[in-house]
Order: structure tokens, then sequence, then C-alpha cells
């Protein structure tokens, strides 16, 4: 162990504070945010694959699955559901034509600006009890252990 962190013990261990506990609970609320705000339009997967497209354009379905932390059993369901509501489109790709890449079709598009702002308040209202500062440092430290 390090020495500057104490030791652990069956007698000090408290579930409570616990990182896994405490982000359970922290994704718990932030779900529950995100169903609120976006009326169970789109779920944070499919949100996460629309807003990345969004972000860097024609993509690869393989590239999207890393982008997005998603494995491929999910990306794969994802953009089934998604292209099943004209949300996303496919074409081959011009330089691997066994190869498709995907992007916003038009109703994607106004889908995307329709529901930013819903993304940014679950944001907002995930961090409400934090400071700017508090919210900047929960970020970094968070992005330290991914």
């Amino acid at each position: 162990m390090s020495d500057n962190i104490p030791e652990k013990t069956a007698e000090t261990y408290t579930l409570d504070d616990q990182i896994g506990f405490i982000l359970r609970l922290a994704q718990q609320r932030h779900t529950a945010l995100f169903s609120e705000c976006f009326g169970g339009d789109l779920t944070s997967t499919q949100w996460a694959l629309i807003s990345k497209l969004k972000q860097v354009g024609e993509s690869s379905q393989n590239l999207l699955g890393r982008l997005t932390g998603m494995d491929v059993a999910t990306i794969q369901g994802v953009v089934e559901r998604l292209k099943k509501r004209n949300i996303i489109k496919s074409k081959p790709d011009p330089e691997d034509k066994r190869r498709v890449v995907l992007s916003l079709s038009e109703e994607g598009e106004a889908l995307y600006t329709r529901h930013l702002p819903n993304a940014l308040k679950v944001t907002d209202e995930t961090f409400a009890d934090l400071s700017a500062e508090e919210r900047t440092q929960l970020q970094t430290l968070l992005k330290k252990i991914i």
C-alpha cells in the first residue's frame, strides 16, 4: 500500500465511502435526470452516438464504438435502432468498399438540435450542487481514472 493511503480493514471499510458505490449512485441520478429531460425519446447511448457523430462527422461504426466507449454488440444495436428511425444513415466507405460509414440524416441533425438543450440541462442538473471550480475538478479527476 502507498504511504499516503490508509490501510483498509473490515473495521474501517464503509460501503458509502467506496468509489464504485458512489459512482453507481451518481450514475443512477444522472440516468434519472437524462430520462426526465429527454422524455424517453432517446437513451443515453443513443444520444452519445448522435452527439459524437455531430462532433466528428462521418465515421465508421468501429471508430464510433471506440469513441463512445461501446462494445461491438452495443454499438451494433444502437446503430440499427437509429437507422430504423432514420436518425442516422450509412453508405459504403469510398476508400474501403467493405466498410460502411455512418452520418446523421436530416432528421438526426434536427433531433440533435432539438435535444441539445436537454443534454446541457442534464449536465447542469447533475452538477447542481457543485461550484464551477468543483465541476471542473470532478471532471478532471474522473478523466484521470478512465
